[in-house]
């Protein structure tokens, strides 16, 4: 998932309207405007960059109740959505398992 680019900070720190950020954003990142919109906004309330990644596709698992809950609370504490969150965690655990040298 990738963070916030060169482009995304030069905007911030010239003042660049919302409107050419969002069209700048959802170009580079090959997102709607409307997505685009959403992560500018959820960036600007939390004042730190936030995951923008590439376009997202359903995936169904099940999870033990107690995590789910776990991580509901940290997703309203932290103000990420529940699918940043866990595309997170799995791809540190994939870095994690590549490092060690394991495969699969």
């Amino acid at each position: 998932m990738a963070r916030s680019t060169k482009t995304q900070k030069a905007l911030v720190s010239r003042g660049s309207s919302v409107a050419e950020a969002v069209t700048i954003l959802a170009r580079e990142r090959n997102i709607s405007l409307r997505q685009a919109y959403r992560y500018l906004q959820g960036a600007r309330g939390l004042g730190r960059a936030i995951p923008v990644g590439e376009p997202s596709v359903p995936a169904t698992f099940k999870i033990p109740r107690d995590v789910l809950t776990q991580l509901r609370a940290y997703s309203r504490r932290s103000g990420l959505p529940l699918s940043a969150i866990v595309t997170e965690a799995i791809e540190k655990r994939l870095t994690a398992t590549r490092r060690r040298g394991r495969h699969g």
